[in-house]
C-alpha cells in the first residue's frame, strides 16, 4: 500500500510538472490575446544563427514535490520512531534536491538566436525563439512584430540562399 502511494505521488507530481513547462516561444504559436492584433513585418536576412538555451524560470514545485515524496518514502520505509524521523528529514532534503533538479532539466529547453539584418533600413536585430524552426545563414526571413514581441519566420517567396546559391 506505501509503494502503491508513493508511485501515485511520484506520477501525479511528474505529470504536473510536464504540463507546466509547456510555453509559446515558438515562432508558430499565437497566444490568444494575440489573435487579431495588427503587426508589421519586416524582410531580412539572416546573418547568424547560435544555439543558446532557453530557461523557463523555476516555479519551486519540483523542490516541494521532491521533498514530499522523498520525506514520505524515507520516513515509512527507514527506522521507527526517532529513525522514521531522522530518515524523514533527510528524506526530504534529498527528495527536494532532485526534484528541483528534475524540474530545472524539464524547464530548459532549445532555443535559437537569430541575428538578422533588416533589408529596408540596414539595421541589425537580434530576436531568440524556441528552435522548432530551421534557418540557415542567408536565408531571407519576414521579422513580424507588434511593438512589444517579435517572430521570425521563413519568407514564403524566396528560397534559402547559403554562399549564394539557392537551396
Amino acid at each position: 500500500m506505501r509503494v502503491t502511494t508513493i508511485l501515485l505521488s511520484a506520477i501525479l507530481t511528474s505529470s504536473m510538472l510536464l504540463t507546466g513547462c509547456i510555453t509559446a516561444d515558438s515562432a508558430n504559436v499565437y497566444k490568444k490575446g494575440e489573435l487579431k492584433q495588427l503587426a508589421s513585418a519586416r524582410a531580412g536576412v539572416i546573418e547568424n544563427l547560435r544555439d543558446v538555451q532557453m530557461d523557463d524560470s523555476s516555479t519551486g514545485v519540483g523542490s516541494i514535490a521532491g521533498a514530499v515524496i522523498g520525506g514520505v518514502a524515507a520516513s515509512s520505509n527507514i527506522g521507527k520512531g526517532t529513525g522514521a524521523v531522522i530518515s524523514g528529514v533527510l528524506g526530504s532534503i534529498l527528495g527536494g534536491m532532485l526534484g528541483n533538479k528534475v524540474e530545472t532539466s524539464i524547464t530548459r529547453k532549445p532555443a535559437k538566436e537569430l541575428t538578422i539584418l533588416m533589408q529596408d533600413n540596414g539595421q541589425r536585430v537580434v530576436v531568440v525563439q524556441d528552435a522548432d524552426v530551421n534557418f540557415v545563414v542567408g536565408q531571407h526571413v519576414d521579422v513580424i512584430t507588434d511593438g512589444h514581441t517579435a517572430r521570425v519566420v521563413p519568407t514564403a517567396n524566396k528560397p534559402a540562399t547559403k554562399a549564394g546559391t539557392s537551396l
